[in-house]
């Protein structure tokens, strides 16, 4: 109930006998014998805001133009206004929503029907009747004897003949108890959808596929019945899917992830996100829908804004009732860069040397049988061994030893031309596997590798390094564990030559 009657528990400290007053005096309307009034099925007030008018004329007078932002300075005010509001009858139908046995029982109590938020309805009442509206309209809760809420629609007019002195109002209340309850679970609901989407740690897209739909639909009519043939051969149309995706909403990890300021930013930038390695599994997508898989999981490849590669497992639903149309899905997209880059540092421990990050052996065997069921013949091998390396470990310790290894390691990869396999088979040795190369490519090889040990040993001073190496070409037919031995027996002859020559200045143990 309005403010209205929070005038009566304001005014009177014996509201039971100023309501009765009240009553006595407006015994003889005949709105209040009127049938209409006293069996009507809705809450119905009578009221005099006399005393209300003329405290609105004080006030213009005394140059209040604002009345709102007056009334908001001083909530005494409002009061003010409520104290100057008398309650002349209320109807059946009123006693019983609030649970009254009768007007006094109901005035008595008014302290429990008008609480909390009260003031703030009671201003807008006053403020429509301040502007020259012959009445208001508000909302308002109240709450019944009992203690339970009610919501209300107010809607207050000045009856014909009085409004010069506002000396009888009518006041309707209708119980919006039941609408405005479900209205506000929706809203808790809404609320926390919302804040679940919001909130997730994985990050959602919720999108219109409808133009993609409709392409899809235009193919399907023009009798294609391959669409996986169709799309290989017409990759344009991929391209130009990618390019119909309407993006409706993203969540907020979805800007954290792709390191977007804001949604708008993202949306405007999506040609930035969903590009190249996108493109192949995009097309998957595509042939999935066509084959009406309307949920689907795969991994795939967008972009950052900063142009970082994003390595994403994604889960695509066409959302329940959209089925027809597409035109609303929900895309969420689990972040496993972090997983994908770990798995390729596995593959590659697998197949590489972590000290030298050349190819290991396991690597070295699988591509030596390779190279001799496939080719390209001829095949080239050149055997690469470390000179002294005993000795330094030896005398300097392991970690000289190692940055040898890793010097060696790094002479053999600048060495390495396009095609070519470089390996660390054992502790100190090395294999070069160049596919399509003879003779004198061997020999080019051995040149570079001698011209970059040079250089290498001018930029670390120290401990030298020294490479002995061997060759052998291999022609069809020829057995590559064979041509590596023979590689191998030619790198220990070099090996032996090198030490010969160091004989006499305290040369070190063949290593």
């Amino acid at each position: 109930m309005s403010s209205t009657l929070e005038a009566t528990a304001f005014v009177s400290r014996d509201p039971a006998r100023s309501a009765a007053a009240g009553a006595g005096a407006a015994g003889h309307d005949p709105l209040i014998r009127d049938a209409t009034f006293q069996l009507a099925p809705i809450s119905l007030w009578l009221e005099d805001f006399s005393g209300v008018r003329a405290l609105f004329t004080r006030w213009r007078a005394e140059g209040v133009t604002d009345l709102g932002r007056w009334l908001a300075e001083d909530p005494e005010r409002v009061r003010a206004c409520a104290s100057r509001i008398r309650v002349l009858a209320v109807n059946p139908h009123t006693l019983a929503l609030f649970g009254a046995r009768d007007l006094g029982h109901l005035v008595d109590n008014l302290q429990q029907v008008f609480r909390d938020e009260m003031l703030q309805t009671h201003v807008q009442e006053l403020v429509q009747l301040w502007e020259g509206q012959q009445g208001f309209t508000s909302q308002a809760v109240n709450y019944t004897l009992q203690g339970q809420r009610l919501d209300l629609a107010l809607r207050g007019t000045i009856l014909p003949g009085h409004e010069a002195g506002w000396e009888r109002v009518l006041l309707c209340a209708d119980d919006v108890t039941e609408r405005e309850s479900a209205r506000r679970a929706q809203a808790v609901s809404e609320a926390y959808a919302r804040g679940i989407f919001e909130h997730s740690p994985v990050s959602l897209w919720v999108e219109d596929f409808s133009a993609i739909k409709r392409l899809i639909d235009d193919v399907r009519e023009q009798g294609i019945q391959d669409f996986r043939v169709f799309t290989d051969v017409h990759e344009a149309f991929v391209h130009r899917c990618m390019r119909e995706i309407r993006v409706i909403d993203v969540n907020r990890y979805t800007l954290e992830m792709f390191g977007a300021p804001d949604r708008a930013t993202l949306l405007r930038r999506l040609p930035d996100i969903f590009r190249d390695r996108m493109r192949a599994p995009f097309k998957e997508q595509l042939i999935d829908l066509w084959h009406g898989k309307l949920f689907q999981q795969r991994e795939v490849v967008n972009y950052a804004l900063g142009g970082e590669e994003l390595h994403l497992h994604l889960q695509f639903s066409v959302l329940p009732g959209y089925e027809r149309d597409w035109s609303l899905v929900q895309v969420a997209l689990t972040d496993i860069t972090a997983r994908k880059k770990a798995e390729a540092y596995l593959e590659f421990l697998g197949r590489h040397d972590a000290l030298t990050k050349l190819c290991n052996r396991a690597f070295y065997d699988e591509e030596l049988n390779r190279l001799e069921r496939r080719g390209p013949f001829p095949v080239a091998v050149i055997i690469v061994d470390l000179n002294g390396l005993k000795q330094v470990n030896d005398l300097l310790g392991h970690a000289t030893g190692d940055g040898l290894l890793r010097r060696a390691g790094e002479v053999l990869g600048k060495a390495a031309t396009p095609g070519c396999h470089i390996a660390r088979t054992g502790g100190d040795e090395f294999a070069v596997l160049m596919p399509g190369t003879d003779e004198r490519g061997a020999e080019q090889m051995l040149e570079q590798i001698d011209r970059l040990v040079e250089v290498n040993n001018q930029f670390y001073p120290g401990v030298a390094l020294s490479l002995a190496a061997g060759w052998a070409v291999a022609r069809p037919g020829d057995r590559m564990e064979a041509i590596a031995h023979r590689a191998d027996e030619r790198m220990y002859e070099a090996k032996r030559t090198h030490y010969r020559a160091r004989i006499g200045r305290d040369a070190p143990d063949a290593g």
